[in-house]
């Protein structure tokens, strides 16, 4: 009798066990899901796109672009790589690249009309939908720092000019004298610009100015997007705008939904080409309503949001963007676009040319 109750005893600990552990092994998987979320994070840029040609770069520029863009990326990947935010990663890549003089952005922006830089950034959070802007600054060493000010800082999303610059003084941005900006090329750039100009309206050509310079002129935007291991998205946009531009003109660059956006229901994007028809099509939204409201992959939003709905309204540029789940998108319907990612493998991936 007492052999039977020990055997009787022993089955009943041994089917214990059993449905404690099959009890127990969802939430292990749950773990574990979770565990390789964490590590799940991404990092995507681009340095701008237009009509950037094999033929008309030499190896020693094309050396010098690649090797920024891999400094640029690396600094943001490392951020991300040791825990750090997604949008701390986003202002550290950009700051990279507004620093030389390769990109139109800070140090490398264009020239308006009359022969100054003024500079336009935004910043997004994908977690809150917070962001900061800043429009047509001139003394701001790295804009896409003050948007984020302004985004932390103050109630409002967007500063111009004037104000601007004393919101940026008042919160200890680095401020230059305009003369940090004056580069020998986009001066270059700006008299072709000129001249070209003044041929065609000779020739009573009264579109000239609509056309050819926003398309020719305008490279060099410089942009950032990421995940970061808490699954929390960012984005970020700086640019010197478009060279000859006049009576204040403003592109996409700082306006949150044409040139920058970021939600962590769906993805965050930052554009870069002809500005105004990005503002007239809400460019980086409209990737990310594709995806929220018509169930688009990334890579679907943005192709047709980039090779479809832009060209058909005459528009022409490219965005890069990155997921919830870490998928990026490099889109762009031009000749060439900056670009490169790095994932949380630590693939490198480079790219300057459409192949």
């Amino acid at each position: 009798m007492k052999k039977i109750a020990l055997f009787l005893f022993s089955i009943f600990i041994f089917s214990s066990c059993e449905q404690k552990k099959a009890a127990e092994a969802p939430e292990n998987t749950a773990e574990k899901k979770q565990k390789i979320n964490e590590n799940n994070f991404g990092i995507v840029i681009h340095g701008g796109a237009g009509t950037i040609l094999k033929e008309n770069m030499s190896d020693s520029l094309e050396i010098a672009y690649k090797e920024k863009l891999e400094e640029a990326i690396k600094t943001g990947y490392t951020i991300l790589e040791k825990g750090g935010t997604s949008l701390e990663a986003v202002e550290k890549t950009i700051n990279v690249m507004e620093n030389s003089p390769l990109f139109n952005a800070g140090k490398g922006a264009v020239f308006t009309n009359d022969g100054k830089n003024e500079l336009d950034a935004s910043i997004m959070d994908g977690k809150t939908l917070n962001a900061g802007a800043v429009a047509g600054v001139t003394n701001v060493k790295n804009p896409i720092n003050l948007a984020r000010e302004v985004m932390a800082n103050s109630e409002h999303v967007m500063f111009a000019r004037k104000g601007a610059e004393q919101f940026a003084k008042e919160q200890g941005i680095e401020l230059v004298d305009p003369s940090y900006f004056y580069t020998d090329n986009r001066m270059k750039s700006l008299k072709r610009a000129q001249e070209r100009e003044k041929v065609e309206l000779d020739h009573d050509d009264q579109t000239a100015f609509y056309d050819p310079y926003i398309k020719d002129e305008k490279f060099g935007t410089v942009g950032c997007a990421a995940l970061d291991k808490n699954g929390n998205l960012a984005a970020g946009t700086s640019t010197g705008g478009m060279t000859n531009k006049r009576w204040g003109r403003v592109g996409d660059a700082p306006i949150i939904g044409a040139g920058t956006y970021a939600n962590n229901k769906t993805c965050a994007v930052s554009s870069t080409g002809w500005g105004e028809f990005f503002i007239r099509g809400v460019i980086a939204y409209d990737i990310s309503a594709m995806m929220e409201y018509g169930n688009k992959t990334l890579q679907e939003a943005a192709r047709t949001v980039i090779q479809d709905k832009l060209p058909e309204m005459g528009g022409n540029g490219g965005i890069i963007a990155i997921d919830h789940k870490g998928n990026v998108a490099m889109e762009f319907n031009t000749a060439g676009m900056y670009r490169a990612s790095m994932n949380s493998d630590g693939e490198l991936y480079i790219g300057i040319y459409n192949n």
